[in-house]
């Protein structure tokens, strides 16, 4: 007879082989998705549609407006319909969206499209998110969730090299490489919403691939979870939108999301530039190489680091320490003097903030409870979306204004030293809280 133990250990291995790589694959798409304007723009989409950087980083970010509109709906949608459906929903949804821009022939129809992109893909990232958590129980949810977060910068390591492919099919089907590159990507997307209707099970219960005993015990284990959490105090939402400490930590992801985005919408225009500031030459195929070669590196300390918060606790400087690198080295990396060096720079960038990014997010259930918790984490996610829109389009700004990348870049390093520094006294009034009620109780 099979122990519990041996029926724990197989079930979350059967979740993680059959769930998480499908759901990863589905992230994988998204991020391409929402990205591949970033490979287009340097490829031939702003020369063919005259856009000025201010307008390019605009274009990057006016998706961002979308998403943030329809992203409480979206999840509300998705609580009623199940998660399964309204994901496969929102994947051909933005796929068709994605698809459009093939065709895109002015500033403006980029920007309703980028709109549109937003609005297709709202609530796709916190639902894969709660799919994947209704299926684990909380002691293995940090593994399975480091695990799909590998889907980021792996999407830049494959997606780069694979979209430079296709903008080198310039002509194909009488398009210019930039649209075959929006068009191949596109495509995946309502393929793989296709097959996920069919492809994924909303609840253990439903898994024909468990058998009998593991489908019990993941039941038995996720409801005794949802049993007591049900049984806790649950504190008004309102609560979390007065708290000092929520607001903190939306700063410290504010930042932390604009050093995303600011890297990974205009890397590939930077990479682009060592033609200039080198007088290196490089074909497309070879900068799409280059743009993924920092995101490898990141994949490899998101999970080792994920790996070491979730063995000794989330502390603080899980995130402050990855938050201060970056915030050194992304400025730093315009002063290098030959594009290795400048790479290598990026490179350390990208570890700092895929490492900051999971560890972060197990920051706010230490305070937080119930609705509050709810109220709380979609507070700082808004404004971390907000910094998606602010990031592109402040850079591209700057640049014009300026005429050079360096100081938009200061502006990335300041604002991820800001996270750090906050994430910081976060940490140091936690041991504060932590040492006095201790004395309280050392006390009675």
């Amino acid at each position: 007879m099979q122990t519990t133990s041996a029926v724990e250990k197989s079930a979350i291995r059967k979740v993680a082989m059959r769930l998480v790589p499908f759901v990863g694959l589905m992230f994988f798409i998204n991020f391409l998705d929402r990205t591949a304007i970033s490979f287009a723009g340097p490829n031939g989409m702003t020369k063919d549609l005259a856009l000025t950087a201010a307008q390019f980083g605009f274009a990057a970010g006016v998706f961002f407006i979308g998403y943030v509109l329809l992203e409480i709906p979206s999840n509300l949608a998705l609580h009623k319909y199940g998660a399964r459906r309204w994901l496969a929903r929102i994947m051909v949804t933005w796929g068709i969206v994605a698809l459009l821009f093939t065709w895109v022939s002015s500033v403006e129809g980029l920007y309703v499209l980028r709109f549109l992109l937003g609005v297709a893909e709202a609530g796709f990232f916190p639902g894969a998110i709660l799919y994947l958590s209704l299926w684990v129980p909380a002691k293995h949810r940090s593994h399975i969730l480091a695990l799909f977060y590998l889907a980021q910068p792996l999407t830049i390591v494959i997606g780069a090299p694979v979209a430079a492919l296709l903008i080198e099919a310039h002509g194909l089907f009488g398009l210019e490489g930039w649209r075959v590159m929006f068009a191949g990507v596109a495509l995946p997307a309502i393929v793989v919403g296709v097959v996920a209707w069919f492809y994924l099970a909303d609840k253990p219960s439903d898994a024909k691939w468990l058998n009998e005993a593991e489908r019990k015990w993941l039941t038995a284990a996720l409801q005794a979870e949802h049993s007591s959490k049900d049984m806790k105090h649950v504190p008004h939402a309102s609560a979390a939108l007065k708290n000092g400490r929520v607001w903190m930590l939306a700063l410290v992801y504010f930042g932390l999301i604009y050093g995303l985005y600011a890297l990974a919408f205009f890397l590939p225009t930077i990479i682009g530039g060592f033609e200039t500031q080198f007088g290196a030459k490089f074909n497309v195929f070879q900068k799409g190489l280059i743009t993924a070669i920092p995101y490898a590196p990141a994949a490899v300390a998101l999970f080792l680091w994920s790996r070491d918060a979730t063995r000794r606790g989330v502390r603080s400087w899980h995130v402050g320490l990855p938050a201060l690198l970056g915030a050194v080295s992304i400025p730093a990396a315009l002063y290098m003097q030959t594009p290795a060096a400048t790479v290598l720079a990026i490179t350390v960038t990208a570890c700092a903030i895929f490492s900051a990014l999971p560890t972060f997010w197990s920051i706010p259930a230490r305070f937080l409870s119930g609705a509050a918790a709810a109220a709380g984490i979609a507070l700082i996610n808004t404004v971390g979306n907000a910094a998606g829109f602010m990031a592109p389009f402040i850079t591209g700004a700057i640049k014009d204004a300026t005429g050079s990348y360096q100081a938009p870049m200061f502006v990335v390093g300041a604002l991820m030293l800001l996270s750090a520094v906050v994430i910081f006294a976060i940490g140091a009034g936690a041991r504060e809280e932590a040492a006095e009620l201790q004395g309280r109780v050392i006390a009675e």
